[in-house]
């Protein structure tokens, strides 16, 4: 029953310039607002206005077409603003004047496994890893696109070589204890994700991973303690409610 579970879970500012009244330039009005709209769009990324990041980054990468820092920005914000294909769509006519870039690879590839293009998503992003192959996040992101392709072993190799690379690193022991309860190593998993829990640099996400599997092991009682940690009385009501029926069922 787990393994279907976490499967399942893994799964414009218009600046306009004028002809008259001393409005300058399209370039110097341009040149005038990138400043602002820089700040704007990191201000609106880092309070996960997602979509308000995407639209002054729209207005920034029209000024600079071709731009690859604005571009990596945009389709970073679009990936998170659920429109990933634009993202990919962006990355792939970025790599025709950047081939081989790591940095441009490994955005293409998160951007095709958040559309569920699965396939595309590994293959893209072995060829990232094939340009640097140190690089942690890379592999971590590989080995979670090799699980959601069914992958599971090669999936645990690359993310046990990425964990080399970044010992406690809570983003690389998420994504292996998940793969490690779709191997159906669920002893071990909770194991990695409570290590990761840890971390002072955990995430929501990494404790909610983690609440589920406990549920999933028997536990709700650990589990709901998690949950209402993090999130909303409702939501956490929900949650609990779910864990205490998941942890019935492994016990019957």
């Amino acid at each position: 029953m787990y393994k279907n579970t976490v499967s399942v879970l893994l799964i414009s500012i218009v600046v306009s310039s004028c002809s008259s009244g001393g409005g300058g330039t399209p370039q110097t009005v341009a040149a005038a607002v990138d400043p602002s709209l820089q700040a704007a769009a990191a201000a609106a990324e880092n309070s996960h206005d997602y979509s308000g990041a995407v639209q002054h980054l729209t207005t920034l990468y029209d000024h600079h077409p071709g731009d690859r820092e604005i571009g990596l920005a945009l389709a970073r914000n679009l990936r998170h603003a659920g429109q990933g294909q634009t993202g990919a769509d962006l990355m792939q006519s970025l790599l025709v004047g950047h081939a081989g870039d790591q940095d441009l690879l490994l955005e293409l590839g998160k951007d095709y496994l958040a559309v569920d293009r699965v396939e595309l998503a590994v293959t893209v992003l072995t060829q990232a890893r094939a340009v640097a192959p140190g690089r942690w996040e890379t592999l971590s992101t590989l080995g979670a696109a090799l699980d959601t392709a069914g992958r599971t072993a090669d999936a645990l190799a690359v993310l046990a070589d990425a964990d080399r690379l970044s010992p406690d690193n809570p983003v690389i022991l998420n994504n292996l204890g998940l793969c490690q309860a779709v191997a159906g190593h669920l002893d071990q998993a909770v194991a990695t994700l409570r290590r990761a829990s840890d971390l002072p640099t955990a995430t929501v996400q990494v404790r909610e991973n983690l609440a589920m599997l406990l549920a999933l092991q028997g536990d709700a009682g650990q589990a709901e303690k998690f949950t209402r940690h993090d999130l909303p009385t409702a939501q956490a009501d929900a949650n609990a409610a779910t864990y205490r029926q998941w942890a019935a069922a492994r016990r019957n």
